[in-house]
């Protein structure tokens, strides 16, 4: 398909949702003025000109004012979608129509599809990948040998992601720069507690509309992501059991006020489930098993494995749609509902993180990109953090949008943190 206007390529579920989308845009970035700023640079300095950039994120109201801001840098850029459930239709539309970026990405799409805007993306030949799970750069390394020459670096912003990083580093498969976005404080802390603690439980009730109040949560994980949606849980007043493998974290959350134990225990006891952990199968067929009946099952991790919904279908007589993006399974015994196919039920139930943080994680995406082309050559292949000074300058203006003043040290001070010899 070609838009009319500037006759790009795209692929996307209605060009003539665009009007709605353009309107959802405009609306969230009125909660990014981080991201705003660096934008309105940006369009001054044009820091990514001539930079063939492709995204492959969730296509939601935020990402869009993302991909608005590396064109006003002045990058060459296109769109997928990291996830089949996630697109928003009238913003890829939009992107389209009103904007001039193409995007790649419908509602939906099946894997087939999936992987062919994947390749899509790559025939673009880019300089730089905005991954979000790292699918297009393990495509790259696996499949496009002879492109890893043309890239400059890679930005990816998941835990999943990041742990698939490291594994490519692992294997001397990773020949480019790749920047650690997921693990930048302005971040992780706020993108993936508090986003992540609010949209989830924000799908879960869209699907559902079930009263957490006095029902139990089992959350499984107790990274940021695990810690945000403990909090927000424990706010709405349900009963939080935290499930984890690794000794310190199990420990903090037992701190914070929360039951910890095994998801072989967990499993009888809770009301409604969420995965968080980057990893395979976590709730699995003994734990169906043991769950009581109507137990509801999501998950808030990247990829949809976390679930093992093969094991539950094949534990099931029947599998019926009971609510919009809510299915029935019926057991022998009883029926386990599953949420959203076992993807991002944030995503897929609901529009995502909430503007205002997600301002902060784009805002690193922004600046990584630039930083990325700045040091060009000059970045060892491997894996980068984020610099703390760009994390404190998204941090400051981020607190300045908010009308919020720090205090400054007095030269006493200065001195005093500078010395030795002062003591008690």
């Amino acid at each position: 398909m070609t838009a009319t206007a500037e006759r790009i390529q795209y692929d996307v579920k209605d060009i003539g949702l665009a009007p709605l989308g353009k309107q959802r845009i405009e609306w969230a970035g009125r909660e990014m003025p981080v991201l705003k700023l660096i934008r309105d640079r940006f369009e001054e300095e044009k820091p990514l000109a001539g930079v063939r950039l492709i995204a492959c994120c969730h296509v939601t109201t935020e990402t869009a004012n993302l991909a608005i801001a590396l064109k006003a840098a002045g990058a060459e850029s296109l769109l997928i979608a990291s996830n089949p459930l996630s697109t928003q239709d009238d913003v890829a539309a939009s992107l389209v129509a009103d904007y001039g970026i193409p995007v790649y990405a419908i509602k939906g799409e099946d894997a087939e599809t999936y992987e062919k805007h994947v390749n899509i993306a790559l025939d673009f030949r880019p300089n730089i990948i905005i991954d979000d799970g790292c699918d297009v750069v393990a495509t790259l390394v696996k499949e496009r040998q002879d492109q890893l020459s043309d890239i400059i670096g890679t930005n990816e912003e998941t835990t999943t992601g990041i742990v698939r990083l490291e594994a490519m580093l692992n294997d001397g498969v990773l020949t480019f720069p790749a920047m650690n976005v997921n693990d930048a404080d302005t971040k992780h802390f706020f993108d993936n507690r508090y986003g992540t603690g609010q949209s989830t439980l924000d799908g879960i009730f869209r699907a559902t509309n079930v009263l957490l109040a006095g029902k139990t949560l089992v959350v499984a994980g107790y990274g940021w992501c695990g810690k945000g949606v403990a909090m927000r849980g424990k706010g709405l007043g349900a009963n939080v059991i935290v499930t984890e493998i690794d000794p310190v974290r199990a420990i903090e959350a037992a701190m914070d006020g929360f039951r910890v134990m095994t998801m072989a225990e967990a499993a009888a006891e809770g009301d409604v489930f969420v995965t968080l952990t980057g990893n395979k199968h976590v709730i699995r067929g003994e734990h169906f098993a043991a769950m009581k009946d109507g137990a509801m099952v999501a998950n808030a991790g990247h990829f949809d494995i976390e679930i093992d919904l093969e094991a539950l279908g094949g534990m099931a007589s029947d599998v019926s749609t009971v609510r919009p993006f809510t299915q029935e399974y019926k057991l022998a015994d009883k029926s386990i509902v599953v949420l959203g196919e076992g993807r991002l039920v944030n995503l897929v139930a609901a529009e995502g993180h909430p503007s205002a943080v997600m301002d902060m994680s784009f805002a690193n995406q922004a600046l990584a990109c630039e930083y990325l082309v700045k040091n060009k050559g000059q970045l060892e292949p491997g894996i980068h953090s984020i610099p703390a000074d760009l994390d404190k300058e998204i941090a400051a203006l981020k607190l300045k949008a908010m009308g919020i003043n720090l205090d400054t040290l007095t030269d006493t001070q200065v001195e005093y943190m500078s010395s030795w010899k002062s003591g008690t």
